[in-house]
């Protein structure tokens, strides 16, 4: 009995020690709206510490999320090489301090500096809705009423030609003007081949349309992935210049993937922001945009919305 009781008194006394560990005040998923000059970059920053590990993804403005491994952390301190140098470019490094719950700092590349803040991404744990409205329809078919064009309306190539949203060549992207939370989106697209876009839930989180060279691309970066995040469970036949069909419901950030009637993605969690987000205010309503700064060539039709009832 003595022994059983000095082994659980050092328990106790393990569990107080653990306990008065502080946690790592990195340790999370972070959002950052970052101020350039043509506007506002979405950044995202996820860090990880188990058993005294540390491992750091970063999200870019562009591109794809990807592991960082040139960084020092020491206390409330950070400093970490998010983009190397090349040839053509300086490397870009992040210094930054945690303090009161936000993370502040500095991003330098070459001799060029801003600053940055970042904060906690939202948890958007909630349940599913029990019951959706009835779709309606976000494209009506006759003009582009309901989309506005991203940016310089003269870059823009969308157009609406026998019934069809069309982007007849590289230029603006495309984005609703309504916003959403919680949805059920419904669209079919004719992807030619070698051409690549994305739609882009709430303006954060793009599924990838694309049907460049096979064999160049991850499975998570190709047709009906969440870019960078989320891979098909399956890989479905390419049919570049056919109609294909999505239906795609987000909840939070669980998210599936249904492509011309097959799940390819069943209610995974989106960690953050893909490359091309809006901005990084992943708790906020956002829009639906069509990536159109790629390539051209992409129709879309039958573009309709369901959110929860009431």
């Amino acid at each position: 009995m003595r022994f059983f009781a000095g082994l659980l008194l050092s328990f106790a006394f393990l569990a107080q020690a653990h306990a008065l560990v502080p946690a790592n005040p990195f340790a999370g998923n972070w959002d950052f709206d970052v101020k350039t000059a043509s506007g506002v970059g979405a950044n995202w920053l996820g860090i990880t510490v188990k058993e005294g590990k540390i491992e750091i993804w970063f999200q870019p403005t562009g591109g794809h999320v990807h592991p960082v491994t040139d960084f020092k952390l020491e206390g409330s301190h950070l400093w970490m090489q998010v983009t190397p140098a090349t040839d053509k470019s300086p490397g870009t490094t992040w210094d930054l301090n945690a303090a009161n719950g936000k993370l502040t700092g500095t991003q330098t590349s070459g001799t060029k500096t801003m600053a940055l803040e970042g904060v906690p991404a939202p948890d958007l744990d909630r349940p599913a809705p029990k019951k959706w409205t009835k779709p309606v329809a976000l494209f009506d078919g006759k003009d582009l009423n309901g989309w506005v064009p991203i940016g310089d309306p003269a870059k823009s190539h969308w157009i609406v030609k026998d019934g069809l949203l069309v982007n007849e060549a590289h230029g603006a992207n495309l984005k609703s003007t309504r916003e959403f939370t919680d949805f059920k989106v419904h669209f079919e697209v004719n992807c030619p081949d070698d051409a690549n876009s994305g739609f882009y839930l709430r303006g954060r989180y793009e599924v990838q349309l694309e049907y460049v060279p096979e064999g160049t691309e991850p499975m998570n970066r190709q047709m009906g992935s969440v870019y960078g995040r989320l891979a098909p469970s399956k890989e479905l036949p390419r049919t570049p210049g056919k109609w294909e069909t999505f239906d795609i419901t987000l909840v939070g950030r669980m998210v599936t993937v249904v492509r011309d009637g097959v799940t390819i993605i069943s209610n995974q969690k989106i960690e953050g922001i893909t490359g091309g987000a809006l901005n990084a205010d992943e708790g906020d309503p956002g829009p639906f945009y069509i990536q159109g700064d790629h390539t051209g060539g992409l129709m879309f039709r039958n573009i309709t919305v369901a959110v929860p009832a009431s």
